[in-house]
């Protein structure tokens, strides 16, 4: 099964294949009628517009090899797939340790129907340095199944851990998906948002081609994560992508719960960096 990072890469995928198919058809036609002495008149083209669609050579599009399990070809419209943006299957282990000066991880956590989540990843701590994000589902801390236990227990837990290695097997942010969007010819990809909050979806968007809903939190930006940042700092990364923005959402009720217990001083001290490839 073929899988495609946005709508629009699957219609110009479909359209290439077509035109490209009816291009060998009529090669092959021209090259019977010229064996048998006969002329014909070749029609460059099934769609004559293509080329200049979305600015895009169809020539370059007729190679292209949709995304499965097996390869990570480029996509004819969004191009290399934003692995670090990629919401993966299974679980990861993560190694981390305490701080020497404080003592801390730099990490908090919520319950949330039996499972702990991190809620919260603290600027330049080890936590962020060991690759946790917000969102990410603990399974296991040093061996131990974490399965119903609450914030409280899990933050003791870390306390008493060896501050010199923490280990935590970790699924990867299992309440959130990703949505790829194309932007327009005025840079736009087609929704509204308040407060981090999604409150409106342009008609005939990108984002409503590809299946963005209201009522969701804005999490991460090509994998970057936004969580407390303001409106106009969302905006501005949003703006600073290119031809397509990759957006991490996650449902309002389940964002609330998240992030009940973080002031405004401990969003604005979370991870923002940048993500680099694993």
């Amino acid at each position: 099964m073929s899988l495609y990072p946005t709508l629009e890469d699957m219609e110009v995928s479909h359209m290439a294949a077509t035109q490209h198919a009816a291009e060998q058809k009529l090669t092959q036609n021209a090259i019977t009628a010229a064996g048998s002495g006969q002329t014909m008149d070749i029609v460059s083209g099934l769609y004559p517009t293509l080329d200049e669609w979305m600015g895009m050579d169809s020539k370059a599009l007729q190679v292209y090899q949709p995304l499965n399990s097996t390869t990570g070809a480029i996509a004819p419209v969004t191009g290399s797939h934003q692995s670090h943006a990629e919401i993966k299957q299974g679980v990861r282990q993560v190694i981390g340790c305490k701080d020497p000066g404080s003592g801390k991880i730099g990490l908090s956590v919520e319950s949330i129907s039996k499972g702990v989540f991190v809620s919260y990843v603290e600027s330049d701590s080890i936590a962020a340095k060991a690759g946790l994000r917000f969102g990410d589902q603990i399974v296991q801390i040093n061996g131990e199944s974490v399965a119903g236990w609450n914030k409280k227990k899990t933050i003791e837990f870390l306390k008493k851990a060896d501050a010199s290695q923490i280990r935590f097997a970790v699924r990867d942010r299992p309440f959130e998906r990703t949505i790829t969007c194309v932007k327009d010819s005025h840079g736009h990809i087609g929704f509204q948002f308040k407060k981090g909050k999604i409150n409106a979806i342009v008609k005939d968007s990108s984002a409503a081609r590809n299946g963005m809903l209201t009522d969701h939190f804005i999490t991460e930006i090509d994998g970057q994560n936004v969580v407390g940042m303001s409106d106009d700092k969302i905006l501005k990364v949003i703006k600073s992508k290119e031809r397509t923005v990759t957006v991490t959402v996650m449902p309002e009720f389940v964002y609330d719960h998240m992030v009940k217990h973080l002031g405004k001083s401990l969003k604005k001290h979370m991870d923002h960096s940048e993500p680099t490839e694993l």
